[in-house]
């Protein structure tokens, strides 16, 4: 009878502990939640001033966006034929071309129909030219001037002490602007430096003597 009492005031005990735990448990939790609020908590002044960071940077990337909408615009307008017009130069290089082999034809050389295919050649040129020009496409003027990579290609170098080395006396190709920018390059030939035998053999001699 005794045991059976004691037992009871130990399973009652028990159950005011755990009571107990779930009560400091909860006071622990809701304690923390209110130590989280106060945390969050902002006030208003840094409120607003988030919202104006949050504006700004709406308003600047709005601004990027319409920048680039209309640089891609103006490119469209103004390079929007940029492939049509290199290709369209292949028309004046094959009447170039064409030129060329009638000039060299032993059996129409200074024939009349001769002269006048090539006269009716350079009409239809100039008149590629003209259009070419109207639209913004425009020839280089190479010849005389000093090799410029950005503009010019050079293909061989020509002996002539006449001219400074790095001269353009040659044009293989003619090259085009379209507006300002390099539609392509001119193909051309540049002077260098004569170099005698005696020259060229101390050169030869000395690289021989470094090997």
């Amino acid at each position: 009878m005794e045991k059976d009492q004691n037992t009871k005031l130990e399973t009652q005990n028990n159950e005011a502990e755990e009571v107990k735990t779930e009560e400091l448990g909860s006071e622990t939790q809701s304690d923390d939640s209110e130590s989280n609020e106060l945390q969050k908590e902002i006030t208003p002044e840094e409120k607003i001033l988030e919202l104006e960071d949050k504006l700004a940077r709406a308003f600047a990337e709005m601004e990027n966006q319409r920048r680039r909408f209309e640089k891609e615009r103006e490119d469209a307008f103004n390079y929007g034929g940029f492939a049509f017009a290199k290709e369209t130069l292949n028309l004046i290089d094959n009447l170039e071309r064409s030129k060329h082999i009638l000039k060299n034809d032993e059996v129409l050389k200074n024939s009349e129909a001769l002269k006048k295919t090539l006269e009716h050649f350079d009409i239809i040129n100039k008149d590629m030219v003209s259009i070419l020009e109207k639209n913004g496409i425009t020839p280089l003027d190479s010849v005389g001037k000093k090799l410029d990579p950005n503009f010019h290609q050079a293909m061989m170098e020509i002996d002539d002490d006449q001219k400074e080395p790095g001269t353009i006396i040659q044009e293989i190709q003619k090259g085009f602007m379209m507006k300002d920018r390099l539609l392509r390059p001119s193909l051309v030939g540049v002077s260098k430096k004569t170099v005698n035998k005696e020259e060229k053999s101390e050169e030869n001699k000395g690289n021989s003597d470094n090997l």
